[in-house]
């Protein structure tokens, strides 16, 4: 009994660890969908996003805006909440990514090069794949920045799983029983 078990357990785990990719797979879906949408698409979402930041930060600080106000802080902060959204999305990248290659122990100098080098050729895909969208032109800045979030995000994961597992703790603990 104990060994069919066994077999089950090693069974969901060749099973699940392939799946581990698909948050990545997610993600990867989502940056596309944005990258494809067209330029006048891409302001006005980023537009609507810096508005609800303007108003939120005006609530939270008391300050009663008025309309032109608003509009000013929106100008002024669009460009940032642009370029935190190319951020943004690789950090998740990175994170998505990471995880389940180190679930398949690759791990330390390994771990960031090959997520690295996906993340950043992705992100020149990426771009380069704006190319053909409407009034979208690529940035090798955006790549750099794309690259910097999902570098980020895998140290996070590499730093946290490593705590994680060596958690002195957990080591005391194991000793002891």
């Amino acid at each position: 009994m104990k060994y069919f078990w066994l077999t089950i357990k090693k069974m969901f785990r060749f099973l699940l660890k392939p799946l581990s990719f698909v948050p990545a797979l997610c993600v990867m879906y989502m940056i596309f969908s944005f990258s494809a949408q067209t330029a006048d698409e891409s302001g006005q979402l980023s537009m609507l996003v810096s508005e609800k930041v303007v108003l939120l930060l005006g609530k939270l600080t008391s300050g009663n805006l008025d309309t032109a106000q608003v509009g000013v802080y929106v100008d002024e902060i669009h460009f940032l909440v642009r370029k935190m959204a190319h951020f943004s999305e690789y950090f998740l990248l990175g994170l998505t990514l990471s995880l389940p290659l180190y679930v398949y122990r690759l791990r330390g100098f390994w771990l960031v090069l090959a997520a690295g080098l996906f993340c950043a050729g992705f992100a020149g895909l990426d771009e380069y794949h704006q190319s053909f969208v409407d009034a979208r032109t690529p940035a090798i800045k955006d790549v750099g920045i794309d690259s910097i979030g999902a570098f980020i995000g895998i140290l996070l994961v590499q730093a946290f799983c490593w705590s994680v597992l060596n958690n002195p703790n957990k080591k005391k603990k194991k000793r002891s029983h």
